[in-house]
């Protein structure tokens, strides 16, 4: 029920979910990635059945389809009122308690969803299930965890579901809980351009504090454009950053923080960080023989270049105006 991610690798995906399967293939491939583990799918089916999430799910079939939503109204609160079977619970606590030894005292994590159908060459599932950053704990771990499974059922999880046409009744939710990574930047890079679909160069975004300020929409990032040849910078645009994503020391919540007047409009890049973080999109593009879509942090603890750690990985789905064009 508990596989660590060491020994996870893309052929795992029906058993760790896409993030768990992504996240262990570039730790074998030697790419610096946060230590963690991963519930399995084995252990959420096993809670799924202990606690009837599959018979409600099967009973609220009509047809081969699966009404959306009674789904959300029936199974979420159901979900997370539920208790984890003890032989779950137990393999947990042993997984967290050995990833504690590991890097040493009580660790702050990051449980991430991974989901069967996630980061695939047609669906990522970006952004549909839930991620808890900053969590604290075993009672925490096994709380999140709950919940990673029961975001399966949000609404917007469900509709993504419904216009790619996967069955509900065939997805399961793996959970990767991770050593959390203190950012002091981070962001997304792109080894195709996802505008013009130009292979030749990575796209970086990139902002203060935890990567959740650009997904969120909190800042508008800093945007550089990298040659995959020669890696020369080729355009660098420095945006205004006036807030940023980190964990409050006092209360130890994840909190948006007004970043210091002399930071706001300074990159939050060095050019040899900029440099190396194309060459390693270009480097895991090559692993996987297709233009990836790379999520990356600089630990702030850490010097670099061993402070740049990669946190995920997937294909990107689509890209360029001609193949937007083709999917419509």
């Amino acid at each position: 029920m508990i596989k660590f991610l060491e020994d996870c690798s893309r052929n795992d995906v029906a058993l760790v979910g896409g993030k768990g399967a992504s996240l262990g293939e570039l730790s074998k491939a030697g790419k610096q990635v946060p230590p963690g583990f991963t519930i399995t799918v084995n252990a959420y089916r096993k809670f799924a059945t202990t606690t009837g999430v599959s018979q409600i799910i099967n009973s609220l079939s009509v047809e081969g389809k699966v009404s959306h939503i009674r789904i959300r109204e029936e199974l979420e609160p159901h979900l997370l009122s539920a208790g984890i079977p003890e032989d779950v619970e137990d393999a947990i606590r042993k997984a967290y308690l050995h990833l504690s030894q590991k890097v040493g005292g009580n660790p702050l994590v990051a449980v991430r969803s991974s989901a069967t159908m996630e980061d695939g060459t047609s669906t990522s599932f970006a952004g549909q299930h839930e991620t808890f950053l900053n969590v604290l704990g075993i009672e925490d771990v096994l709380d999140k965890t709950l919940k990673c499974w029961a975001s399966m059922f949000s609404t917007h999880a469900l509709h993504y579901r419904s216009a790619n046409d996967i069955p509900i009744e065939e997805e399961a939710m793996a959970v990767v809980v991770q050593k959390m990574v203190n950012a002091k930047a981070s962001g997304v890079a792109f080894t195709v351009d996802p505008v013009s679909g130009d292979q030749s160069k990575v796209v970086i975004d990139a902002s203060w504090g935890l990567g959740e300020g650009i997904v969120g929409g909190l800042v508008t990032p800093d945007h550089f454009v990298v040659d995959k040849e020669s890696l020369e910078i080729t355009e660098r645009w420095i945006s205004p950053k006036s807030m940023e994503v980190v964990r409050d020391a006092q209360s130890g919540e994840t909190i948006h923080r007004e970043v210091a007047k002399e930071r706001q409009n300074t990159s939050c890049l060095t050019a040899m960080e900029i440099k190396s973080i194309a060459q390693i999109a270009v480097s895991i593009e090559e692993h996987y023989g297709q233009p990836q879509d790379i999520e990356w942090a600089l630990e702030r603890s850490i010097p670099f270049p061993k402070s740049l750690l990669v946190l995920q990985s997937r294909p990107v789905t689509v890209w360029g105006r001609a193949k937007m064009g083709l999917q419509h």
